[in-house]
């Protein structure tokens, strides 16, 4: 191979900001901040919800394997969000404290739980810190206070940000949009309809769960104030990589960056003046949408979809992962059963294969090297593949490329089985399916409402065994269909012989 081919590929990422493929270079050399929108832990994330978390992970693994370091913030809103995301209604935290007769601060705990469960589930790197939004209310106040004077005007609800005060508002979006905004709940003496609340008070006689004092009367922060704050407070600003879903891109984004301008118009040491050039963060990034076939993915809409239920069919939650990677984060995806279980099938398919080459591979040394030994020392065959795959994901994470790679290294025929296993694993570091570690049997996971134990499974497959031994065909095919009527898919041919079949 020639020198040039052992040239890494350029990192280039989408950045919403400009709606190009820029060229990524780190504020700080060979080390890249990113701040991820966490959830609103009111209630469990659905997988909508939870794509975009893969997607993070996907971006922070890349930017490890460009041999980056990287400090990952994921923020957790425990107050604040109201139950529009275009600043309308209700705390979203304090209804559901409400509807269920609990305390705030127990379902703010119980659904922080479930949702870092499923990040674990999903083999997502934790983030380097967890921030949780009450914690900052301090500073939160802080930063409000020093905006308000030129930015702010106070009216019996609370504490508004005059959008008209800083440049561009809403560019992220593609530009101001008051007929958007106008759809918001109107609120009595809003200069713009594209204001937003910086601190919302609480309602004469009305006490909530969660308030503090401020100098604008007793209330909470607006969910827009607590990201610029944390980002601020956690990685300075600017920073390098602000991520989440598309839906983010129309306003709660437009409105941290007009936070973050009017920051630095009053107080910042490198900026002197709110300027449409400074957002706070150089990269803004944001995935697409989870569909179904009724359309997006929504609470609101109910009989969501978690990543418990799927476990609780029988679906593997890395089948999930497997299934976001499979389309680019920028597009559409449509979540189907049919398209999990191809996923579940393409991700056994995986695991099998690395099983049958760690056995081959038993009483040899193998490891994930770095990636500059394995360029200089990969076999001929297996070169090209890494050099392939470094082009993909360093193509704005484009990993419906990588995976075929992957599956293509496994497949290689004639080559070290130590060497292919060391590619696999350093491509498995970025695409983070667990294979050297995951087994066959770690997939078959057992339905919660399964009709049918594995041992009675078991005890059946024995029974069509010595039916086929003794030819007796018509009871085999009896005993197969009876496990396919409560659920069993008997996979002849499979060393575990048999599995669940998808139900959702």
């Amino acid at each position: 191979m020639s020198d040039d081919q052992h040239i890494p590929a350029p990192l280039r990422l989408f950045n919403s900001l400009t709606r190009t493929t820029e060229a990524f270079a780190p504020i700080e050399d060979n080390h890249a901040r990113v701040y991820s929108c966490g959830p609103t832990v009111y209630n469990y994330a659905h997988i909508g919800n939870l794509r975009a978390y893969v997607f993070t992970d996907t971006l922070r693994r890349t930017l490890l394997w460009k041999g980056l370091a990287v400090t990952h913030i994921i923020n957790i809103t425990d107050v604040g969000h109201l139950t529009s995301d275009a600043d309308a209604g209700d705390d979203k935290m304090e209804a559901a404290a409400r509807a269920s007769a609990k305390s705030i601060w127990d379902i703010a705990a119980h659904y922080t739980q479930a949702f870092k469960q499923n990040i674990a589930d999903l083999n997502i790197l934790s983030p380097s810190e967890w921030t949780v939004a009450t914690d900052y209310v301090p500073q939160m106040i802080e930063f409000a206070e020093k905006i308000a004077p030129t930015h702010c005007y106070e009216l019996d609800s609370g504490l508004y940000f005059d959008s008209s005060t800083v440049p561009d508002y809403g560019a992220l979006a593609g530009g101001r949009d008051d007929a958007a905004h106008a759809r918001i709940d109107p609120v009595a003496g809003k200069r713009n309809p594209s204001d937003f609340a910086i601190w919302r008070k609480s309602p004469p006689g009305e006490q909530r769960q969660m308030e503090w004092d401020s100098p604008w009367g007793r209330g909470a922060p607006g969910w827009h104030l607590e990201c610029s704050v944390m980002s601020q407070a956690r990685l300075g600003q600017p920073f390098d990589i602000h991520t989440g879903g598309i839906d983010h891109r129309e306003i709660h984004h437009p409105n941290e960056i007009a936070q973050n301008q009017a920051f630095h118009a009053c107080c910042g040491t490198e900026i002197g003046a709110a300027e449409a050039g400074f957002t706070g963060a150089r990269w803004w990034m944001h995935n697409n949408f989870l569909v179904d076939r009724q359309g997006k993915m929504s609470k609101s809409k109910g009989g969501f979809t978690t990543l418990f239920t799927l476990i609780d069919a029988g679906v593997h939650p890395l089948a999930y992962r497997l299934l976001c990677l499979g389309a680019h984060y920028r597009s559409e995806l449509e979540f189907s059963a049919d398209n999990l279980a191809a996923a579940l099938t393409r991700l056994k398919r995986l695991v099998m294969a690395v099983e049958g080459l760690k056995a081959r591979a038993e009483g040899v040394t193998w490891q994930s090297p770095r990636l500059d030994y394995l360029r200089a020392n990969l076999h001929p065959k297996l070169a090209p593949l890494l050099e392939q795959f470094d082009a993909a994901i360093s193509d704005d994470l484009m990993t419906p490329r990588a995976l075929p790679l992957l599956e293509e290294a496994v497949a290689m025929k004639k080559v070290p089985v130590d060497e292919k296993l060391c590619l696999i694993a350093a491509f498995d570091q970025a695409l983070g399916l667990n294979l050297l570690t995951l087994t066959r049997a770690d997939l078959r996971l057992t339905p919660r409402d399964a009709q049918i134990t594995p041992e009675e499974i078991e005890a059946e497959l024995q029974r069509r065994t010595a039916a086929r031994t003794e030819k007796d065909f018509a009871l085999s095919d009896e005993i197969r269909d009876a496990l396919i009527a409560r659920g069993v898919e008997v996979m002849d041919g499979d060393p575990l012989r048999w599995d669940w079949r998808l139900t959702l």
